[in-house]
């Protein structure tokens, strides 16, 4: 049951991400053709994070309280609703609604996380968590090639594309998906107090010992991977002069190596070597290959780096969700990794602002530069905060605090029976 779970996850999250990756090889050349500058089109790029921001802590919580399908369904329905907004827009305004109808429900990550956290135990989470990555790539393989094509069609056959295939993902949710969460689960989510902005929720995450540090590097690298991922369309525009077409193929190679690292290295990395470990190598592959790809200069070089940087985000982005989850009652997953996404979205906000206007009105190199110094600043934090070494005294420390967390706990429930 619970391989045949992961199985349609999986399915939902191909489809999901092959509907979003569809239309990103196309904004930035239909901005351009409504006369957007690369600073205005890097302000568009920022409208999806931003919304983000709000939407994905509010529904990983609504998930805790009301299930994690319903959620994943209204979510599904407002990205398909921007991609008809998208394929109809004829000035910027209205492109920049659509960019924040789906940031809005786009947070639906946060939930496909929480799912996974209900029907896997530790062991199996980074693995599980590991093959949704690879869905990501696969969509990230199919939904860029597939838009750079249709752009030979029509700059809007993309987005139409997209709403068509969040339609698909929709009933394949309603009719496949089971819930994960027991009314038990629900019923305890919602005995608790709830607003629809609980700054509460951050605080108490922040004043976790074990979440704050693993959110703190999230954070820095959501900036450095945001500066990628978000101007890289722009970037090989600017660099290498490529057309839309070759901006899809481009974008189909990085979600081939994502599928690759997502299949067979994260499941045998996470194995042999802890998730701190593994958090601190990604650091240091990511930000020595984005300094590089800061001064690619054609096609090939640019080929050739691609796999130390899918390695590098690969693991860390997939293994920082997997030591979150691990970090919190299982009844708290959803709205823990929904503050995730938050923070991610928000970091995310200024990365495109900031990569357009740089490569506006400075060097091409220099998005890459920036990215590399965050990530790099955030390797040697890591190295000190984490349980890196073995037999460090705060690791100890650690461990003996929640091994008496642990007694408590189960004392507790022996005086109960």
């Amino acid at each position: 049951m619970r391989r045949h779970r992961l199985a349609i996850v999986f399915a939902v999250v191909l489809v999901e991400m092959m509907a979003f990756s569809v239309v990103l090889p196309l904004l930035p050349y239909l901005a351009g053709e409504l006369g957007a500058t690369p600073f205005s089109i890097g302000l568009l790029l920022a409208a999806y994070p931003l919304a983000q921001f709000f939407g994905a802590p509010l529904l990983g919580r609504v998930s805790d309280r009301i299930g994690r399908k319903p959620v994943l369904l209204i979510s599904i329905v407002g990205t398909g609703a921007s991609f008809v907004v998208l394929a109809l827009a004829r000035v910027m305004p209205v492109l920049f609604v659509s960019r924040l109808v789906d940031g809005i429900t786009g947070g639906n990550i946060s939930v496909v996380q929480a799912y996974i956290a209900d029907v896997t135990d530790e062991r199996e989470r980074g693995k599980a968590l590991g093959m949704i990555g690879a869905a990501f790539g696969i969509g990230f393989v199919i939904g860029p090639a597939t838009g750079g094509l249709l752009s030979t069609i029509s700059l809007t056959a993309p987005a139409w594309a997209g709403a068509v295939l969040s339609a698909l993902n929709f009933v394949l949710v309603a009719t496949l998906l089971p819930e994960s969460l027991t009314a038990e689960d629900r019923a305890h989510a919602s005995s608790k107090a709830w607003r629809i902005f609980d700054t509460s929720a951050f605080k108490a995450a922040l004043a976790h010992r074990r979440v704050r540090p693993l959110l703190a590097i999230r954070s820095a690298t959501s900036v450095s991977n945001g500066l990628f991922e978000s101007v890289f369309t722009l970037w090989a525009i600017a660099a290498l002069g490529v057309t839309a077409r070759t901006n899809g193929l481009l974008l189909g190679y990085v979600g081939v190596l994502t599928v690759i690292v997502q299949v067979v290295v994260i499941g045998r990395l996470t194995k042999r070597f802890s998730d701190d470990r593994l958090i601190v190598g990604a650091l240091v592959v990511s930000g020595s290959s984005l300094l590089a790809w800061g001064f690619v200069d054609s096609i090939w070089v640019l080929v050739a780096l691609m796999p130390a940087i899918a390695l590098g985000l690969g693991v860390g982005n997939t293994v920082l969700t997997s030591a979150l989850s691990k970090a919190v009652d299982r009844r708290e997953v959803g709205g823990l990794l929904g503050i995730q996404t938050s923070i991610m979205s928000l970091a995310r906000v200024g990365a495109p602002v900031i990569g357009g206007l740089l490569l506006e009105r400075a060097a091409v190199w220099t998005p890459g530069a920036l990215a590399a110094a965050l990530t790099l600043v955030a390797a040697p934090y890591a190295w000190r905060v984490l349980c890196v070494l073995p037999g460090r005294r705060a690791c100890a420390e650690e461990e003996a605090a929640d091994d008496a967390t642990a007694g408590a706990e189960a004392q507790a429930v022996r005086a109960e029976a």
